[in-house]
């Protein structure tokens, strides 16, 4: 995922407004790490929360989950939302950069980073040993993000053309080394002496009739995905687009009773050690 062209006001609306679309699928890749009750995380990138206080949930009473972000900001509206969600006693969240992270080492059970690591951030083999370095030997670090998109169903060529413009590619960029790219996680992961490493991908639908709520989010993924890919494409594609992804649009794709859309995030996991343990 891409932050939107626009201020920072825009980029919190997105990650606020589009957890309804995101939150099942979250759950379910949580649901699948088996993470133990009560253990100790870190989500290294936290944002505005969404993943900590799902995170939080799952592990439950006398678990923590430490929401890490570089923006002070992102980090007042999480505490206000673990607050609000009765979920403040099993979250703390606190200033840092994944870069250069200040804990001890073996402080964590585990340590998970959502559209952090990668191009665009840094290293991602470093930042990926530094997030090894902070957990416990038998612990695991769990690194996803967004990966693929299907979201103009029956406008192949259009979304194959906006996919190979820069913001489709982002955060890879056309000249970086290809072990940058999201798919060779499991080399980062490796690189940072991390063991049974595993990969999998998760499917998040978004399927007509859409609530307001998941109407207005699908508009903001539109923009977030591919913004406005002013110069990249042809103008009739441009307007086509535009026609297609604006909700105030009388052809908003979103409205077709037929739409049906998917997007997948692709989590990749190593131990500190044996799963086994």
């Amino acid at each position: 995922m891409t932050p939107p062209h626009g201020d920072k006001k825009d980029y919190i609306r997105l990650l606020l407004e589009t957890d309804c679309l995101r939150d099942d699928l979250t759950r379910s890749i949580i649901a699948w790490l088996d993470l133990p009750t009560g253990s100790r995380g870190l989500d290294a990138g936290c944002g505005v929360g969404s993943n900590t206080l799902l995170l939080a949930e799952a592990i439950g009473d006398g678990g923590r989950v430490t929401g890490l972000d570089i923006a002070e900001d992102l980090l007042h509206i999480a505490e206000e939302r673990a607050r609000r969600r009765g979920l403040k006693d099993l979250t703390g969240f606190r200033q840092g950069d994944v870069n250069s992270l200040a804990f001890s080492p073996e402080t964590f059970d585990w340590a998970w980073s959502a559209d952090c690591i990668g191009p665009g951030t840094g290293d991602p083999i470093g930042q990926t040993n530094a997030l090894a370095k902070v957990v416990r030997q038998g612990g695991s670090v769990i690194i996803l993000a967004w990966s693929a998109q299907n979201l103009l169903p029956g406008y192949p060529l259009l979304e194959a053309r906006l996919n190979a413009t820069s913001a489709g590619l982002a955060p890879f960029k056309q000249h970086m080394k290809p072990e940058m790219h999201l798919f060779r996680g499991s080399g980062w992961l490796t690189s940072a002496g991390l063991q049974d490493v595993i990969a999998r991908s998760f499917v998040g639908d978004i399927q007509a009739p859409l609530d307001e709520a998941r109407r207005n989010a699908l508009g903001l993924l539109f923009n977030m995905r591919w913004g406005e890919a002013r110069g990249e494409i042809e103008q009739e594609d441009l307007n086509l687009y535009r026609r297609l992804t604006d909700p105030a649009s009388p052809e908003f794709i979103g409205d077709r009773p037929d739409y049906y859309g998917f997007f997948t995030y692709t989590v990749f996991r190593g131990w500190r050690g044996s799963s086994a343990v």
